[in-house]
């Protein structure tokens, strides 16, 4: 599996968040909760839906799948205008991505196994602290083997 490098622009986003954990997954009720009211947030710049994660600083020096994280579903937006209620804002700012396509729906574990055992080490990058997230687009379609997603890593240089 390659990788495309991509450095992001900045984005502003409105959505719902939850703290959770690998082991205390409450990705389900996240987006439940957030794609029925997507529509409510005005000025959109696209369609695109973000699964964000949010991991504490050194989260993966010693992973702990128990660990909690806070897990985001957004929509990218032109203006923090009209923030629907029980939505909040958040600002990605930018930085240097590896991206991957992922074709299927749901990518497993081994996936991101191959992304920080095998790509990521063989790289000339190291992973940097700062948010992850998987973009769901115009060719992501629930429980479809044709489905399209990317996975967003964030990177930096290797000194």
């Amino acid at each position: 599996m390659e990788a495309r490098i991509e450095l992001l622009e900045s984005k502003k986003m409105l959505g719902i968040r939850q703290t959770m954990s690998l082991v205390d997954n409450k990705t389900f009720e996240l987006f439940s909760a957030f794609m029925p009211r997507r529509k409510e947030i005005l000025h959109p710049k696209s369609n695109h839906i973000f699964d964000l994660r949010e991991y504490p600083e050194h989260y993966f020096a010693k992973f702990n799948p128990a660990k909690p994280f806070t897990k985001w579903a957004l929509k990218e937006v032109e203006v923090f205008d009209d923030i629907p209620n029980g939505m909040e804002q958040f600002e990605l700012g930018a930085g240097l991505y590896a991206v991957f396509m992922h074709k299927g729906w749901n990518p497993g574990p081994e996936i991101f196994q191959y992304i920080f055992s095998q790509w990521l080490p063989a790289s000339k990058y190291e992973l940097d602290d700062r948010p992850h997230f998987e973009l769901f687009g115009p060719k992501t379609k629930r429980n479809s083997p044709d489905s399209e997603e990317e996975i967003w890593i964030p990177i930096k240089p290797k000194p």
